[in-house]
């Protein structure tokens, strides 16, 4: 992780450059869908989306949004957090994620939380023993 940088995708163009990436996570989307709920997102709920880079290339994206309810105070709500699968476990997603508590701490945040599939249990344990997160609840869902 030598040559590492992370930046804010702010343009279409590097929103779109992301979604390889994000639909590793988000495979349900195609780019079109991808880029409509970005935009949407963006506009109505002031989702951010970053981008760890290695050399030119994105190796991990993060999409997250400031919140504000009764249960946690001030916070931000990772939406989408994923590392190319062809690299994980070589520490981007600790290095995005950190930088994610920073950018959270720097703006009065008090905490950061997300929710993960229940498949998902390699990601459990980088949440509970890399990133040192708490089991705070389950997360309910019901398609209408």
């Amino acid at each position: 992780m030598q040559n590492t940088m992370i930046k804010e995708l702010r343009t279409e163009e590097e929103i779109r450059s992301a979604f390889s990436v994000m639909r590793q996570l988000r495979t349900h989307l195609n780019e079109a869908q991808y880029m409509d709920l970005v935009i949407e997102a963006r506009e109505k709920d002031h989702y951010l989306m970053y981008a760890l880079f290695e050399e030119d290339s994105i190796v991990a994206v993060c999409g997250f949004k400031p919140m504000i309810t009764l249960y946690y105070g001030r916070f931000i709500w990772v939406c989408d957090l994923v590392t190319d699968q062809k690299i994980r476990s070589k520490g981007y997603g600790n290095e995005l994620l950190s930088f994610i508590h920073g950018w959270a701490e720097d703006k009065g945040y008090e905490s950061v939380a997300l929710s993960s599939g229940l498949q998902r249990k390699e990601a459990h344990k980088f949440y509970e023993e890399k990133m040192m997160y708490d089991k705070a609840s389950y997360v309910f869902k019901k398609v209408l």
